[in-house]
């Protein structure tokens, strides 16, 4: 009998690692990966190019009509677009990154993007991380996953990335972004971050990636077998 197809929910924390070892976990299992960060990132970029006031809940609502958000297979990176610009590497500048808390805090940007991600993972075989897939988006996901890192491991990785990309942020600013980022996420009042109380807890602060890809791929065969 063929093994099921899950919905496999990955939470936590900016740069915990849940996009890195989401991809890897997706395509492992041959699931559909679906990045909800990105869709938050690409309503915030969207928003800051028509200039509406991010704070303000209707013209963000408004600039959204005419976004169509989609992903394309790309290598190394899934690519994101906006209707039809690729804005993969604008979306991860630190304009957006700073800005996009706002705008997920925004209860009816959230509602919109939810059903959107809700429809994505109708069929199931698909792994989709951010920061409520567990508790909200997908309250029913077969595997849950939680993870967490420290703050300062977590500047370091973005520290990383970002030198990568050209972007020299001082390691103890990212630091104090990442901490001031938890806040707001964890104390807004729509789909705080908070871990779903049937998530499994993985602190990936001492693990390597592969590591980490190891303990979740694990637990979803575990489920798979308990569920065929």
């Amino acid at each position: 009998m063929a093994k099921q197809a899950l919905q496999v929910a990955i939470d936590g924390p900016a740069s915990a690692g849940k996009s890195t070892v989401a991809k890897l976990v997706a395509k492992r299992f041959g699931y559909i990966y679906v990045d909800t960060g990105a869709m938050y990132r690409a309503v915030t970029y969207w928003a800051m190019q028509q200039h509406v006031d991010l704070a303000d809940e209707a013209a963000v609502v408004t600039a959204m009509q005419t976004l169509k958000i989609s992903f394309k297979p790309g290598e190394p990176d899934q690519l994101v677009f906006a209707n039809q610009e690729d804005i993969t590497a604008a979306i991860r500048q630190p304009d957006v990154t700073n800005n996009v808390s706002t705008i997920a805090a925004l209860p009816q940007v959230r509602t919109i993007l939810t059903d959107q991600q809700r429809e994505m993972a109708t069929a199931g075989g698909i792994v989709m991380d951010g920061r409520d897939i567990g508790t909200t988006v997908l309250p029913k996901a077969e595997v849950k996953i939680f993870l967490v890192a420290s703050a300062a491991e977590r500047a370091k990785r973005r520290y990383a990335e970002n030198i990568k990309k050209g972007i020299d942020t001082p390691l103890a600013q990212l630091q104090a972004e990442i901490e001031l980022r938890d806040h707001k996420d964890s104390t807004r009042k729509v789909s705080p971050l908070t871990q779903a109380t049937d998530a499994t807890l993985v602190d990936t602060t001492p693990m390597s990636i592969d590591e980490v890809v190891a303990a979740i791929a694990e637990i979803i065969t575990k489920k798979q077998s308990s569920t065929i």
